[in-house]
């Protein structure tokens, strides 16, 4: 008798320990979670939480400013990189009570604007009096966020805009996307 609740003892151990493993997902000690990407990060305004933290780090706001509609252009960061040019990035919230959908003058003014983008968004450097547009590739097509169609209550899209990066002495600009107030930026980088 006391070897057949031995067994059992044995046979719920190894279920146990089975069901345990299969809990583990298969990561190798000191693997810290991948990241995903695409559109379920669109609603947030916090970065990603690092493994181990408790709570997300908020994300800094460096402007604010409104547009049409109840919607606002939080920007996050103006940073002027390697290959000689400045990335603006943020995130557009829809702070009104019906769904917002993307106006034609976000798009530009130019025969190959991107199609629902920000490709209209223009930095100006007042110091050297230059305005900046936002790069574009052979095709035509922006290098900003594209696919802004419709914006619905509450909901916050990030977006970004590239453009070629003024002289190094130049560290704040004015940036404006068509229907927002202009906002003074300073350059990090």
């Amino acid at each position: 008798m006391v070897k057949a609740r031995g067994g059992a003892t044995v046979a719920v151990a190894a279920v146990m320990v089975l069901t345990l493993a299969g809990c583990g997902g298969g990561d190798k000690p000191g693997d810290s979670p991948k990241p995903t990407e695409g559109k379920g990060q669109q609603g947030s305004s916090q970065a990603p939480v690092p493994n181990g933290s408790k709570a997300p780090t908020p994300v800094e706001v460096i402007a604010t400013v409104k547009g049409q509609a109840g919607i606002l252009l939080d920007l996050n960061s103006a940073v002027r990189d390697a290959g000689n040019f400045i990335t603006v990035s943020g995130q557009i919230k829809n702070s009104g009570t019906e769904a917002f959908v993307e106006t034609a003058a976000w798009r530009g003014e130019e025969p190959s604007a991107s199609a629902a983008s920000v490709a209209g968004a223009t930095m100006v450097d007042r110091q050297g009096k230059k305005r900046y547009y936002v790069l574009r590739d052979t095709e035509g097509q922006c290098s900003c966020t594209t696919g802004l169609t419709r914006i619905g209550p509450g909901e916050s899209v990030p977006f970004f805009a590239q453009f070629p990066a003024p002289p190094p002495s130049v560290n704040t600009v004015d940036f404006t996307i068509p229907t927002f107030a202009t906002a003074t930026i300073k350059i990090s980088g």
